[in-house]
């Protein structure tokens, strides 16, 4: 029993009930009171709010009172007004009403951006990535629909630049500097339409990607017993101990005391001014340190470079365990595919996971690290629609 709940925040600031009933075969059991709905959207413009989800039950299929609802909110002023039969036409009343919510409370954000955008590029045809893996026009590019478009953009990139260098079957490995993400390609694109990102429930279909905590920047503990990578990061600011701002110990720290990262072939970016070079010397004392406290703590010898391989080597089996279950465990032989290993840490970890799983196969893109963003310029422009069909499943309905 956990003591100390913490409740998950909540993506809407008010619930207003509105007074009305469609039955489940489109009879109305209650009339829209459209006055009383007025006068509480127009209470909830006055409070300051500007974006409504609307969901009602049965309203995928019997739209009415839903789109009276949607044209009451837009009279009164408000600025972003999602409708669960326009954003998840399909059965089920929760799944709609969460993933109506995620598209009001993300819409107006992306709106304010692709505004911008487009006021900066006058004359320009824009297109946005999807988490569907496709490209959409500004004005039908949703909030819905824009959750995990970055590491869909990777996996297109990762499969079109696998193709053309001859590899039909890749599992692509995107190390970042928070987590990596994990995916699989024979030929189809893999599409989830039902996912939680964050805790909350969206239906929407996206790329299938598999997250494990451990990044480049994926903090290294030792309490007392055992050591452990993550799952929390440095991120980008402090950063690992190596970039000068008194950050943790991370798994990059843990690769520039292998010498696997050397500062001489980065640039002076680091430090408060940004004008400093990886600082190799406070990685060495900080693991002379830690090696020190294991030591005196287990009662077994270690030197700093037997740490820090032993946390390179929690983090390769946690992303290698996770590559297992998008493949192993769905009855795919890892050893006939190759991995392409792509985003900011994924080259420096690319054989150790590929012999932890017995691949014989890596793949590194010359623009792996940027291959996200590479991917979307790749991208094909797509349209996804999806409706919940209630019909006799034979040969005529099919």
């Amino acid at each position: 029993f956990d003591r100390q709940i913490v409740l998950p925040e909540l993506l809407y600031a008010e619930v207003i009930e509105a007074d009305e009933r469609v039955g489940a075969y489109g009879e109305v059991v209650r009339a829209l009171d459209e006055a009383a709905l007025r006068r509480q959207l127009q209470a909830a413009f006055d409070a300051g709010l500007r974006a409504v989800a609307i969901v009602f039950m049965h309203g995928w299929r019997y739209t009415a009172h839903e789109r009276t609802a949607a044209r009451i909110a837009r009279d009164i002023g408000f600025t972003q007004v999602s409708a669960s039969h326009e954003t998840s036409p399909l059965m089920k009343f929760v799944s709609r009403g969460d993933t109506t919510v995620v598209d009001a409370y993300l819409s107006p954000i992306l709106r304010r951006y692709v505004d911008q955008v487009a006021a900066e590029m006058p004359g320009v045809r824009l297109l946005f990535m999807q988490s569907s893996g496709g490209l959409a026009e500004a004005h039908a590019f949703r909030g819905k629909d824009a959750i995990l478009s970055g590491p869909a953009g990777g996996i297109v990139g990762m499969a079109r630049t696998a193709e053309q260098a001859g590899h039909g079957r890749v599992i692509g490995f995107d190390m970042g500097g928070t987590s990596t993400d994990v995916s699989h390609y024979a030929g189809d694109y893999e599409r989830a339409f039902e996912t939680q990102v964050a805790g909350v429930r969206v239906r929407a279909p996206m790329m299938s990607i598999h997250t494990v905590a451990a990044g480049g920047g994926s903090i290294l503990h030792f309490d007392g017993a055992r050591m452990r990578v993550g799952p929390d990061s440095a991120g980008a600011n402090p950063g690992p101990a190596c970039y000068r701002r008194g950050g943790p110990l991370t798994v990059t720290d843990a690769n520039v005391m292998l010498g696997t990262i050397r500062a001489k072939y980065f640039p002076a970016v680091f430090g408060p001014h940004a004008d400093q070079p990886i600082d190799e010397e406070v990685v060495r004392v900080r693991f002379a340190a830690l090696a020190a406290r294991i030591t005196h703590e287990s009662g077994r010898p270690q030197t700093p470079e037997g740490v820090a391989e032993g946390y390179v080597d929690i983090a390769v089996q946690a992303m290698a365990g996770a590559i297992k279950r998008i493949s192993v465990a769905r009855g795919y032989d890892v050893t006939r595919y190759t991995l392409q290993c792509f985003g900011g840490a994924g080259a420096q970890h690319a054989c150790r996971v590929a012999d932890a799983l017995g691949m014989q196969s890596v793949l590194i893109h010359p623009l792996a690290g940027v291959l996200s963003a590479y991917g979307m310029g790749l991208a094909d422009q797509t349209v996804m629609l999806e409706r919940s069909v209630e019909a006799v499943l034979d040969a005529e309905a099919v």
